[in-house]
Formats: C-alpha cells, sequence, structure tokens
C-alpha cells in the first residue's frame, strides 16, 4: 500500500481542546509532515503561509485523536468477525487514532512472533496506530505465567487474560510480583467465574425474563481479593470496565491508600442499565453484564469524580451467526468503535461533565496509564487528530458500521456528536464529507 507522505497543512478557525494542557478555545494549528508543528490561538494572525493546505475547521473541536485501550481485533484467527483492516477502518470513522488490541486470538498473543504479527500488519494499513496486550498466563488458561519479559520486549502495552479473570489467586499473585519487578501493568476483568454462569444481571428484570443472572458480587469480590493482593505486591493493577456502585467505591478506597490502582469503564455501562436488554435483545447481553440504574448513575459520578480514570470502547465484534440466537445461547460483547465518542460526549449534553474532561478520560490519560507518547496537541507531537461537531445529532444504524461486526446495543438510537476528520501521522484518514477511508 503506496500512501503519500504529508505536506504542511494549516488548520484554522478551530475549536482547540487540548485535555493535557487544559486548554479549549479558538486557536490554529499547524502539521508538517507527521508531526505537530505548531498550535496557538493566534498562530498566523489571519494570514496562513501559502506554500499549505489549509482546513477551515468552522468553528468545529479539533482535538487529539482518540487512544481506545480496549478492543477485540479478532485478527489472527477469526478474520469474518473482525480484520485488522475493518477494524482499523471503524476506528479512524470513530476518530480513534491509537488502540490496544486484547490476546484473545487465535493463536493467543503469548510469544513474540504473534506480537509482531499483529504490528507488522496493523503498518500494512497505514491507519489507525494498533498495540497490543501480551497474555498474562500461558493459552488464557490461568495457571502458568506467559513469558511477559519477552512479550514486553516485542513490544506488548501490558498483560491480561482477555476477557477471562485470573481466578486462582496464587497465579495471580506471582503475575503481579513478577509485574512488580519490572513496572508491568496487569489488566484484569474482574468478575469471579463460579459467579459468573448466568447471562444478565441478577435481580428482578431476570427473574421476570426468565434469565439466569450474573450478580454483581462477583465483580466486587473479585475486585476486593485482588487490591489485596495488590497490597501485598505493590504492582500496577488495572480494572477494566467496572460497571457497580460498590466496585468506583473500592478503587476510590485503593487510591486514597496509596494503591497503584487504575480502572476504566465502557460507553455502556455509563449510558445504558438493564432494562436495555428489552424485549431479550442479544446486541446488550455484555460482559460484565448491564447493571442497574444506580449502578449506572454511580459510574457516571466515577468518571466526573476521576476515580475513574479511562474510558475504553470495549470493542467486542461478533458475526451473526454468534448474536442472532436465543439470549441464553448468544455471544457476550458490543461493538463500540465508532459510538465511542458520540455516546461519550453524551455526559457533556446531560451536563454530568465537561467536554474537555470527557475528552481527558478518551486521550491523555489512557495514553499515560500506557506509556504512549499520544493524546496531546503540542509541539513535536505526533499529528494524530480528530475533528468533530459535539452538537450534531446522527442515528447509530450498525447496518452502515464499517465494521465487519453489526451486534451494537445503541443500534437504533440517537445520538450526538459527529467525528468529521480524522488524521494520523499528518495523513487525513478518514473525512465525512466524501465518506472515504484512506
Amino acid at each position: 500500500m503506496s500512501i503519500a507522505a504529508p505536506g504542511k497543512v494549516a488548520y484554522i478557525n478551530a475549536r482547540i481542546i487540548d485535555p493535557a494542557t487544559g486548554f479549549d478555545g479558538p486557536g490554529e494549528l499547524l502539521t508538517i509532515g507527521e508531526e505537530i508543528a505548531d498550535v496557538g490561538r493566534k498562530l498566523f494572525e489571519g494570514k496562513p503561509p501559502k506554500d499549505v493546505q489549509i482546513i477551515d475547521c468552522d468553528g468545529q473541536c479539533l482535538a487529539p485523536g482518540l487512544v481506545d485501550m480496549r478492543v477485540q481485533l479478532r485478527e489472527p484467527g477469526e478474520e469474518h468477525k473482525e480484520s485488522l483492516k475493518s477494524g482499523c477502518e471503524a476506528a479512524v470513522a470513530g476518530g480513534v487514532t491509537t488502540m490496544v488490541g486484547l490476546p484473545n486470538t487465535n493463536p493467543i498473543i503469548d510469544d513474540e512472533a504473534t506480537v509482531e504479527y499483529v504490528a507488522r500488519r496493523a503498518r500494512k494499513q497505514a491507519l489507525t496506530k494498533v498495540y497490543v496486550y501480551g497474555a498474562a498466563t500461558k493459552g488464557l488458561l490461568g495457571k502458568e505465567l506467559a513469558e511477559m519479559g519477552l512479550l514486553a520486549e516485542a513490544g506488548a502495552l501490558g498483560f491480561t487474560d482477555a476477557t477471562k479473570a485470573i481466578a486462582d489467586a496464587q497465579v495471580l499473585r506471582r503475575a503481579l510480583a513478577y509485574a512488580a519487578t519490572f513496572n508491568f501493568l496487569i489488566i484484569q476483568h474482574p468478575e469471579e467465574p463460579s459467579l459468573a454462569n448466568g447471562v444478565m444481571n441478577t435481580g428482578e428484570i431476570s427473574t421476570r425474563m426468565g434469565l439466569s443472572g450474573i450478580p454483581r458480587e462477583a465483580e466486587i469480590i473479585m475486585l476486593e481479593r485482588d487490591l489485596r493482593l495488590v497490597a501485598m505486591t505493590g504492582a500496577r493493577y488495572h480494572a477494566a470496565h467496572i460497571s457497580t456502585a460498590e466496585s468506583v467505591e473500592i478503587i476510590a478506597r485503593a487510591k486514597a491508600r496509596g494503591l497503584n490502582v487504575t480502572c476504566d469503564t465502557a460507553p455502556f455501562y455509563f449510558a445504558l442499565n438493564e432494562m436495555a436488554v428489552g424485549d431479550y435483545r442479544t446486541f446488550a447481553k455484555l460482559s460484565p453484564p448491564l447493571r442497574t440504574e444506580d449502578d449506572r448513575q454511580a459510574i457516571v459520578e466515577g468518571l466526573r469524580s476521576g476515580i475513574i480514570d479511562c474510558i475504553a470502547s470495549d470493542h467486542a465484534p461478533h458475526d451473526q451467526d454468534s448474536k442472532r440466537l436465543p439470549f441464553a445461547q448468544a455471544a457476550f460483547g458490543g461493538s463500540g468503535l465508532e459510538t465511542l465518542l458520540a455516546v461519550s460526549i453524551g455526559l457533556h449534553h446531560s451536563a454530568d461533565m465537561k467536554l474537555i474532561d470527557v475528552l481527558r478520560r478518551l486521550t491523555v490519560e489512557p495514553a499515560a496509564l500506557l506509556g504512549l507518547d499520544a493524546g496531546r496537541l503540542a509541539k513535536g507531537k505526533k499529528a494524530d487528530l480528530v475533528m468533530f461537531n459535539p452538537d450534531r445529532g446522527w442515528k447509530v444504524v450498525a447496518d452502515d458500521f464499517r465494521s465487519k461486526s453489526k451486534n451494537s446495543p445503541f443500534d437504533g438510537q440517537p445520538v450526538q456528536g459527529k467525528v468529521l476528520r480524522t488524521v494520523i501521522d499528518g495523513r487525513c484518514v478518514f473525512s465525512a464529507t466524501s465518506g472515504a477511508v484512506s
């Protein structure tokens, strides 16, 4: 794939939003090649250089490209659900310029060769920058530690058993102790497996629908246990997609004690509750399951207060054969890349958070957590940008997704916040005007 080198591009009449510096106001930005050459309120004094391409933002927002720290890419092994190509196309359409894939591919990412394969395939697409996590245990079986040191040398950003919890306390203790020695990050799917045999949240609705439930305690108990082990080892620990009010409280207490603990949540858990399951809607069958309205409100408050550090799409693509089944048999997971920004901006429209704070959870916070040089608008940084209209409404139509996966729990819902342009290394890779991904 031949990609033309970017030249000089001037973005004028923009609303510059840089969560890293707290700046939100009118400004201009210049890129030269792959980097940001300068950014400021009155960079050109109304007279951009003649030898540059001019992009008139017409007052729209210009921000760092989104950094999505939790994505299932399915390649290698299940390209019929999502390939790196389709995943990257979906990502740039959603304003995501950097994403990190889980290791639950086939083969599993528990050796250097698979890490290098994904990196090589992603570079070939020349779209979203793709990184991966390595498996914490061999084969994601939760028994024997994977070769974390070798995986880190190959480029793995952290270690996780993906959608499985490391259930054995001794195995997790060893993983944390080893990770602490090298400052590696352990990411946990906090759900006690022995309590997670159901298909939706335990409660009145699951009883009325005749569906087996997954109690909130599955997440709560696992978090409380894990944080005891974190205190023992001093390791860096990240709880993925937390979904309950008590989880927010547990993380808050751990941070107050000085433990090196972070967490994220997904738009599903602050925009929806268990009522979305409705008439056995399998698109709303997620892991962890959608919780009560009280839990949803607590997740919103956790984001507002900063206890929840990041927002991730938790993109889990499936084919129709996996989702169009009776609820009990359908696969867990929802497509999230193309709705990540719009649904997250809903926190701004509901007056729960400032727009710049929403973007902070989507850009500089996950980048800093993972040690990535991304998520900032500053001179010398890579020109990874998203231009969007925060007020423009549109209807989610999953059949129109660029992702191969159409299993969105937001299908049919109106949202506000439209990606207009996505730029990676100075190149425009998505334009809403043309609808093109290039």
